[in-house]
């Protein structure tokens, strides 16, 4: 299976953040077209081991269709591709026999054989289905959503998690179209994204920083079919609690809904959003799981080589040996090769 080639995005920054030591046991989150993995393994040797989950099932066929040199008895370091969502993680790595992590990476962005593939319906450049799904076989489409959402509830997700200041406008516009047609309307991502550019192009908006009217419908759309806000919650609390002392939780975003949201989940875990003394100010709970966190973004050079990157936000922090707020993180456990 041959796929366009992904640009794995600030992969230096995330190779070296993560630290690798070379008997390390290793989580990739979002394996996509393994740029981040394969870094991850080239540094790996016997004992090591790399764990990759994606949600999408051509992602983990791609992963089936890797060079042997992943896979050769005598590279030592033992590789695990597995098909499992953000939510799933800790019940994935449940299954084969892994604890303890040395690193994780969550990479939250679109592959671009997601994006460049019209078939799969994330595209408002390319046309193809209303689907917007990553794994195809689970949950609604983007159509099926839209149908049966009320005009408010996909208000509510244009603003939340499209940042859409006319998402009423568009909401509406949506629902209209539904309504007056409901057997044909709305069959490819060609016809939303000319509806919701026809809406604001009506009131009078323009994008200054040179991206289609679409984008930020297209993402919340995308995000809710997705239940990704949920799924990285959940991920990020899941990858947390495996982490061994000093391991390293290291996420890439992409646009400041997503990356809000990390910012937040890192704050909260090192105390940046911690409780405090009305009098003193002083911080009430200091037993907090992550160091403060770091944060990087690429450089012009990399920006040049690859335009998608322009957007990226590494953020990156440090495991202590302090239990986490759960109280589940147990600094004993095994990490199982």
């Amino acid at each position: 299976m041959r796929h366009a080639y992904h640009h794995p995005v600030l992969l230096e920054a995330a190779i070296d953040a993560l630290r690798i030591q070379s008997q390390g046991t290793y989580l990739d989150a979002t394996f996509g077209r393994g740029g981040h993995a394969q870094a991850i393994f080239s540094r790996l040797e016997q004992g090591g081991r790399l764990i990759a989950i994606d949600r999408d099932p051509q992602a983990i066929a791609f992963g089936a269709d890797l060079p042997q040199a992943w896979t050769l008895p005598e590279r030592g370091a033992r590789f695990d591709l597995l098909h499992a969502r953000f939510g799933a993680l800790s019940l994935a790595l449940d299954r084969i026999g892994v604890g303890l992590l040395d690193g994780a990476l969550f990479d939250l962005g679109l592959s671009s054989p997601q994006l460049d593939q019209a078939e799969r319906g994330f595209s408002f450049r390319n046309s193809g289905p209303l689907d917007m799904r990553m794994d195809p076989q689970a949950g609604l489409s983007a159509r099926q959503w839209l149908f049966q959402a009320s005009a408010d509830d996909i208000e509510s997700v244009l603003r939340d998690f499209g940042e859409e200041r006319q998402a009423r406008a568009v909401a509406q516009a949506i629902k209209a179209q539904c309504d007056a047609d409901p057997g044909s309307a709305l069959q490819s991502t060609g016809e939303l994204a000319a509806l919701i550019q026809q809406v604001l192009r009506r009131r009078g908006v323009r994008r200054d920083d040179g991206k289609d009217l679409a984008t930020r419908s297209f993402q919340a759309i995308r995000m809710q079919v997705n239940e990704e806000p949920k799924e990285i919650d959940a991920g990020l609390a899941q990858a947390l609690e495996r982490l061994a002392p000093k391991a390293c939780l290291a996420v890439i975003s992409f646009h400041s809904v997503e990356d809000r949201r990390v910012k937040q989940f890192f704050a909260r875990h090192s105390g940046g959003m911690a409780d405090r003394d009305p009098v003193t100010g002083a911080v009430l709970k200091a037993c907090w799981p992550l160091e403060s966190p770091k944060r990087q973004r690429p450089d012009a050079q990399e920006i040049a080589r690859n335009p998608r990157a322009r957007s990226a936000i590494l953020r990156f922090a440090y495991r202590t040996s302090r239990p986490g707020l759960s109280g589940k993180a147990d600094p004993t456990a095994q990490r199982g090769h």
